[in-house]
């Protein structure tokens, strides 16, 4: 099963029916055509060539090729659906608004000849290869290496209703790992034991798990919550048995396999379409507020040079999105080695904060440098903020939830932030940390739209913390 093939068929199909669409469209029905420009084949092909394009780059955007093998007929209706209005609509206006023969022709009519058009050119073909690949899947062709937590009834019994079953739900289990000592005998007889919970990121890297169910008794659910917080940020499909379900009511939803319910945890806290509208936000925010800024930029960077002694921009190690590490930027704000005794954070009265450190601080001047953090693509504008691995290894010891956090970008600005401020102490980080898990758990672009105007205020009333 090779996951890159299979989405390029899909690719290459949807290049296909595109091109035939726009074919048909501009050869059998009246568009406007510019004045000056003759429909030759140089023209039709250059025309059909970016329409293309444009429809793979919609699809791609929309995160239709995310999830390749995990479609049903439904979804494919819908996803097509929804995709072909948006396109029809974007690629009508603009043939419209650049055309000065525009007004000769109804756009409705126009709309409906090209929605039909390429909804029948798309959407048939999607089905065909969907179909396809279902059956594959439930004809055991197609599997997912699935790995079960858990090692004893439950277990055992979700493995023999994949078994049993005459038709697949792609589940190819591999093996079980135990949370607690206590290992069923007639589980070892029918599945491989790959060893203990402890060592799971090594057992599913070394057997290539894509799938991941949760079976475990109700004498461990009190490991629930551990479990959880090792799982959430990998990119691995996590399930549950439906009976743990008041454990973690929140962000789930179900999974129907052929009359056995799972729980599907939904690890990913914003839509793929609604993740990439965030990250062209990010970018072109973070371009404009540069542009914008720039003498903001300099004449603090002129204000840190002379206030001490010291480089301007200071730069610290802090964990990022999937626990990976970056370097983080600021305007310094504090004397040359403020950390020589060890990591320390800032607290009221700090005598390691310069004068204009603590003016920086408050109006969160000292953050700025971060927007080409963004433009890395290490941060995100607004995100939890970063902690350094120091202080992790110590939160979560208290909270393992804090799992959560690391499955996003961290931002510049944060709820967390701006309803607590900094955090002088572990304690303190702790208090912090319920606004974060909000956050990740309620992602949206609303959400981040309600945060950045509330930053906004924090910074013109000069009341940062």
């Amino acid at each position: 099963m090779n996951k890159k093939i299979h989405t390029a068929r899909y690719i290459f199909l949807d290049i296909i029916s595109a091109s035939l669409a726009w074919f048909v469209f501009i050869a059998y029905f009246q568009i406007p055509i510019p004045e000056g420009i003759e429909l030759n084949k140089p023209v039709i092909f250059i025309s059909t060539s970016v329409i293309a394009g444009f429809w793979i780059f919609l699809y791609a955007f929309s995160g239709y090729y995310y999830d390749i093998y995990h479609k049903s007929r439904v979804q494919e209706l819908y996803h097509t659906l929804i995709a072909t209005v948006a396109g029809v609509i974007i690629i009508l206006f603009t043939i419209i608004l650049s055309n000065a023969n525009a007004h000769l022709i109804s756009f409705s009519s126009l709309f409906i000849d090209y929605f039909i058009l390429h909804f029948i050119f798309t959407y048939f073909p999607r089905l065909f290869l969907t179909s396809v690949t279902i059956n594959r899947i439930r004809n055991r062709k197609i599997g997912f290496n699935t790995l079960l937590i858990g090692s004893n009834g439950k277990a055992e019994n979700i493995y023999q209703a994949f078994e049993n079953k005459k038709k697949s739900a792609g589940y190819k289990v591999v093996g079980f790992v135990n949370v607690k000592p206590g290992i069923s005998d007639s589980l070892k007889s029918l599945v491989n034991h790959l060893g203990d919970f402890k060592n799971i990121k090594k057992i599913i890297k070394k057997y290539g798990i894509e799938e991941i169910i949760i079976a475990i008794e109700q004498h461990e659910h009190q490991e629930l919550e551990k479990i959880i917080g090792e799982l959430i940020y990998l990119d691995i499909q996590i399930k549950i048995i439906p009976d743990l379900f008041e454990i973690l009511i929140g962000n789930t939803e179900i999974a129907l396999t052929d009359g056995t319910p799972l729980l599907r945890i939904n690890s990913e806290p914003m839509s793929v379409l609604e993740k990439n509208l965030k990250i062209v936000f990010d970018v072109f925010a973070s371009v404009a507020f540069i542009g914008i800024m720039m003498p903001v930029y300099i004449f603090t960077a002129f204000a840190v040079k002379i206030s001490s002694k010291g480089p301007i921009i200071f730069k610290q190690k802090r964990v990022g999105k999937n626990g990976k590490e970056f370097y983080i930027y600021k305007f310094r704000s504090m004397i040359v080695d403020a950390e020589k005794n060890g990591p320390q954070l800032s607290y009221k009265n700090d005598p390691r904060i310069t004068k204009f450190g603590l003016f920086m601080r408050k109006s969160r001047l000292d953050e700025i440098p971060q927007f080409f953090n963004v433009l890395k693509g290490d941060m995100s504008i607004v995100g939890p903020r970063p902690e350094r691995q120091y202080y992790i290894k110590q939160i979560l010891e208290k909270a393992s939830e804090y799992h959560y956090v690391l499955k996003v970008k961290p931002g510049i600005t944060s709820l967390g932030q701006i309803k607590y401020g900094y955090a002088e102490n572990l304690e303190e980080m702790l208090q912090r940390l319920k606004f974060d898990i909000i956050y990740v758990r309620n992602m949206s672009l609303y959400l981040d739209f309600k945060i950045l105007i509330n930053t906004v205020l924090t910074v013109l009333k000069h009341d940062g913390k």
